[in-house]
């Protein structure tokens, strides 16, 4: 069996390929990465490996994003030191969750659930994207707020009043239905998970949209979509291939 490890932590990622090697020396650790772009990139550049261990929140932010990149079509275990994200969600065939720190019990038992499954990949990337779904539909905790820092002062940003949140030569970007600008302390990853799905959408890797802030839509080359604001933006928000059903379906919802 070929795995990988996705894990930011350095000794963290050794000690789960230590655990792993020590319950299974049948399984071969193809590599060990740490960073949803180095994942991303190795995800297109290899073959699928037969599991993934994948810690959920990384340095770069949620590896929930490698998804958004690239199809996984294999068995994978999320490893996590939290519990806010409704574990019952994991708990679907052919994906399993080992929560921090990790012991060999825990690990054999979702080794021993992979060997006996027989579920071929299409299955595999639904069940997935049922995951996703599911952690974003148990949350009820929204923000309604964000205080930002200005100067000497807190300013409390209402979410309501959010168009859209972009990246900005790493610097991260809240633009109101007013066209004003406010400036958060936070990753993309990290605000699109305080964020109510119902009415926010993550077009890309750089933006975030608000649905009430949308005029419409233009079809663009490779099958894409370009979404029209009710406002200026900084450059055009592309919708890729792969989401155009996922954003139909949220934006109709």
């Amino acid at each position: 069996m070929k795995a990988i490890i996705i894990e930011d932590e350095v000794i963290a990622a050794k000690e789960l390929q230590s655990l792993i090697i020590e319950t299974d020396s049948g399984i071969d650790i193809l590599s060990i990465l740490q960073s949803i772009d180095e994942s991303v990139e190795w995800f297109r550049s290899h073959p699928m490996p037969d599991i993934v261990f994948m810690d959920i929140h990384l340095a770069d932010g949620s590896s929930f994003s490698i998804f958004e990149e690239v199809n996984i079509s294999c068995p994978v275990v999320f490893t996590t030191a939290y519990d806010e994200y409704a574990l019952k969600a994991f708990e679907v065939n052919s994906i399993d969750y080992l929560l921090k720190p990790i012991n060999k019990k825990d690990l054999e038992r979702a080794i021993s659930k992979f060997k006996n499954l027989k579920v071929n990949p299409e299955d595999n990337v639904a069940l997935l994207n049922k995951l996703i779904e599911g952690i974003k539909q148990t949350r009820t905790d929204y923000k309604k707020y964000f205080l930002v820092p200005e100067k000497d002062r807190l300013i409390p940003l209402v979410v309501n009043d959010i168009a859209y949140i972009y990246i900005d030569s790493g610097i991260v970007k809240a633009i109101t239905s007013n066209n004003k600008t406010f400036y958060l302390d936070q990753t993309l990853d990290d605000i699109g998970l305080q964020l109510d799905p119902a009415r926010f959408f993550r077009a890309n890797r750089q933006f975030i949209v608000s649905k009430l802030a949308i005029k419409d839509m233009s079809f663009w080359f490779g099958g894409k979509l370009s979404l029209n604001l009710s406002m200026p933006v900084p450059e055009r928000i592309f919708i890729s291939k792969a989401k155009v059903a996922e954003f139909k379906k949220w934006f109709a919802g």
